[in-house]
């Protein structure tokens, strides 16, 4: 003898049922998402920008007075197919020596031995080749000591990473250049120019590294009128945030401001802040 079916008890059944079918599913798949979550790594955090300021001081006291300061700071940023280079620095030196003033004794005789700001800008977008890119850079200077009043450059590129790894980076660059200066002494001149660069990094591990650039910058109605700027560096961290670092920058002038020097070589050991 059949009985009727009563729907509150079937739906109770069925709503039992479901559960008990939806606690199966996820028992048996939980075990292998979390395998699958523990195979997938961790998205990367995305990098904003890579900075440094560093300072370095030269003081000395007694029968000569000297001083020399240099501050500057260099940030970069990448995106999936851009980056940012930007960089600016500043020094200050001067000599002081006592030197006899005719009724016998001496008076204070200063000197200064430098003076200069820089300061660099520069953009590169990348092709569907990651090491391919074309960009454009900006600079500026004044430096009292090379007799240069101001000094501004445009220079359109396109440039080519030859080595471009976690560790070890290496491009190459080229293109025109625009450029609007002063001499001391002269007036303004502006003309075309080439530049023809390089850029060099390797980190030897997360705290030590060397870097070196170099770049040419003829006219191009004189090739033999030139600037050609090179820079080497190696730092090493002493703690989270700080390193020393040692730096070698030489200027060359083919032409310079009437009586000064073709070159002009510094080199500057410091602190470096990472932030």
């Amino acid at each position: 003898m059949s009985h009727p079916i009563n729907p509150r008890s079937f739906c109770c059944a069925t709503a039992l049922t479901t559960a008990l079918c939806a606690g199966a599913v996820l028992l048996t798949t939980a075990p292998a998402q979390a395998q699958d979550a523990a195979k997938t790594p961790a998205p990367e955090p995305k990098k904003g920008w890579e900075s440094v300021a560093s300072a370095g001081i030269t003081l000395t006291r007694g029968n000569s007075e000297t001083f020399l300061g240099t501050v500057g700071v260099n940030s970069s940023r990448k995106w999936a197919k851009d980056e940012a280079l930007l960089g600016a620095s500043a020094g200050y030196g001067e000599n002081t020596t006592r030197v006899p003033d005719g009724t016998g004794g001496t008076e204070k005789h200063h000197q200064e031995t430098d003076q200069y700001i820089k300061g660099f800008g520069q953009w590169n977008h990348f092709f569907s080749d990651e090491n391919l890119y074309a960009g454009v850079r900006v600079d500026a200077a004044n430096d009292d000591i090379a007799g240069i009043e101001y000094r501004f450059s445009v220079s359109p590129l396109v440039g080519y990473y030859l080595i471009k790894n976690a560790r070890t980076f290496l491009a190459v660059e080229a293109g025109p250049g625009f450029v609007l200066e002063r001499l001391y002494g002269q007036d303004s001149d502006t003309y075309v120019t080439l530049r023809v660069a390089e850029r060099f990094e390797h980190k030897f591990s997360d705290s030590a590294k060397v870097w070196q650039s170099a770049e040419f910058l003829p006219r191009l109605e004189d090739f033999g009128d030139y600037v050609f700027n090179f820079e080497i560096g190696v730092s090493a961290a002493i703690s989270k945030a700080l390193d020393l670092r040692v730096v070698l920058q030489d200027n060359y002038r083919s032409e310079p401001a009437a009586g000064r020097l073709n070159n002009d070589l510094k080199l500057i050991a410091g602190i470096g802040y990472r932030f």
